[in-house]
């Protein structure tokens, strides 16, 4: 598609009373709605389980096409329809066991933050007018502040469909090694800027060189994709660990999989038993550490003494030791904590090596204003303990290894896996029950754990209930997955990561600079809306360009 600027670019209202609308006409809006749609459609199959990580530029692309020169509210309209085109299928699986309203509510959420990335491309539409080359710096700096915000609002943020995590497959994934997600997002998002920049025809002339010269951008775009092959990763350290992981499976899926709470944990108990004959036997390696998942024993095993003997039991039989996910009672009336405990062959649990899940998911492991939500769903009742935040980064020393242990969603947040690479973790450990969800969500997990295996050089696992478990590489390179709603072992031996690459140095300090020229773009944005173009006449109210905007 080729949008051809054919209107003279309008400037101030008569007077200056108001800020100069954008130049020129809009994408017409029987275009600029399936355009919208289109984007978000494109976004959602570069994740898995669809894996198409090339179409996310084109969806940038897309979205910015839409609401180029509209007014501000048109562009909030236009960007909450691409995020609900995006958010309502992607997060469908929420939807599997606790009815409609929580699923549309996120989804609504999550799509208003698109919104305002709509919007923000709509106030910035005079500046990159004016300043050509700033469109795809622009775009980019624009998506890595809409993520910013999403990520960490309300309630500690929720930043699933960062276009980061998309990127699993693609040459890009390796920037992450130098700016983590915040880079990977800008990089997708310029390359969609300048697909942008190729199909608006801002030049005049011949035919044939405005052909060219959009061609030079298209070729600008893939070039950049194709860049991070030329980024050098580092190994793994010399050091290796044999790693098991059990996945012992539910008897069935779904929220009701906490009252079979004793025969998941006997699922998990079995599976290592039977593994630990098949190394009796010379049919498999010995493990050096044996993962469980989270929810592996939803019976407290500090308090229930059959639930601890019965992990004994598997550790004794394996002879070696196993993290175990466990739901611990306490500390208050009404409070539960979610954790990774270390369980010892011989002695039991090392009560020294102990995470607390520190970001509980609101609303799911604890209900904040929870009267107030009541009134929206009942729903919110099923959580009827509110798990108590740890406060302390997944630091484990297990045996002769250090493990970085994050719990579920937490492997999406950039600060909780970073602490425990600076904590001193050779191996990133991620714990996570899917039971509650379906194949889709533990694929788009299991994206998110390969771009932090690449962020901190660490190779790294998951470890589910149902599947999708698997190791990754600290190239990102996926191995040993199992399939969905299943039982399975798998091992794998894992270097021990020594050495920082330069994202886990700087940390936050690349989001914060790509943020600050965010704000910069935005008050440039500013002096130019108040400043119309040079020789640019009056819009009248008249202006057809000036009704389509509307």
């Amino acid at each position: 598609m080729t949008v051809v600027d054919t209107a003279e670019p309008t400037g101030a209202a008569e007077g200056g009373d108001r800020p100069a609308e954008p130049a020129g006409r809009p994408l017409p809006l029987w275009l600029a709605l399936p355009a919208a749609v289109a984007a978000g459609l494109a976004l959602l199959l570069a994740f898995p389980p669809y894996g198409m990580w090339w179409l996310a530029p084109v969806g940038v692309a897309l979205l910015t096409v839409a609401v180029h020169r509209r007014r501000m509210r048109a562009g909030f309209g236009l960007g909450t329809l691409a995020g609900l085109a995006l958010f309502l299928p992607m997060l469908s699986w929420t939807n599997l066991y606790t009815g409609s309203v929580p699923w549309l509510l996120l989804s609504g959420l999550q799509a208003v933050y698109l919104g305002l990335l709509g919007l923000a491309i709509a106030f910035t539409g005079p500046l990159v007018d004016r300043v050509r080359w700033s469109w795809p710096l622009v775009t980019g700096l624009l998506w890595v502040a809409q993520e910013a915000l999403r990520d960490r609002t309300p309630f500690g943020g929720f930043p699933w469909g960062r276009l980061a995590f998309s990127q699993g497959d693609s040459p890009m994934l390796r920037l992450a090694a130098y700016g983590g997600a915040p880079l990977v997002t800008f990089a997708v998002a310029v390359a969609g800027g300048l697909l942008v920049v190729a199909v608006w025809r801002p030049w005049r002339g011949l035919p044939v060189a405005g052909v060219l010269r959009g061609a030079g951008l298209v070729a600008g775009a893939v070039a950049l994709v194709a860049v991070g092959l030329l980024v050098p990763l580092g190994g793994g350290g010399s050091a290796t660990a044999q790693v098991a992981i059990v996945q012992g499976n539910v008897p069935r899926m779904g929220l009701d999989f906490n009252a079979q709470r004793q025969a998941v944990l006997e699922n998990h108990v079995s599976a290592t038993i039977e593994l630990a004959q098949q190394v009796a036997a010379g049919q498999a390696e010995q493990p050096d550490l044996v993962v469980w998942p989270e929810n592996s024993s939803d019976v407290d095993p500090t308090r229930n003494a059959s639930a601890g003997q019965r992990i004994s039991d598997a550790a004794n039989a394996i002879n070696a030791p196993i993290l175990v996910g466990a739901v611990l009672l306490g500390p208050g009336e009404g409070q539960v904590r979610n954790a990774g405990l270390v369980w010892l062959p011989g002695t039991g649990l090392d009560r020294s090596q102990m995470y607390v899940k520190r970001h509980p998911v609101p609303f799911a492991e604890y209900v904040p204003l929870r009267s107030i939500a009541r009134m929206v769903s009942k729903e919110v009742d099923r959580v009827r303990n509110d798990f108590v935040a740890g406060t302390e980064p997944g630091v484990l020393r297990v045996g002769g290894a250090t493990l970085g242990d994050v719990i579920c969603f937490e492997v999406a947040y950039d600060e909780v896996v970073r602490d425990t690479v600076t904590g001193g973790a050779q191996v990133l450990v991620v714990q996570t029950n899917n039971a509650t969800f379906n194949v889709a969500e533990a694929e788009q997990q299991l994206a998110m754990v390969r771009l932090r295996a690449v962020e901190h050089g660490r190779e790294a696992l998951m470890a589910s209930t149902v599947g999708v478990s698997g190791f990754v590489g600290a190239d990102g390179r996926v191995t040993g997955a199992t399939g969905f709603n299943t039982r399975a072992v798998v091992t794998r031996q894992m270097h021990l990561g020594e050495a920082r690459t330069v994202a886990t140095r700087v940390g936050l300090w690349p989001e914060v600079a790509l943020l600050a020229l965010a704000v910069a773009a935005l008050a440039a944005a500013v002096v130019t809306r108040r400043r119309p173009l040079p020789g640019v006449g009056t819009a009248t109210a008249g202006d057809p360009a000036d009704a389509e905007e509307r």
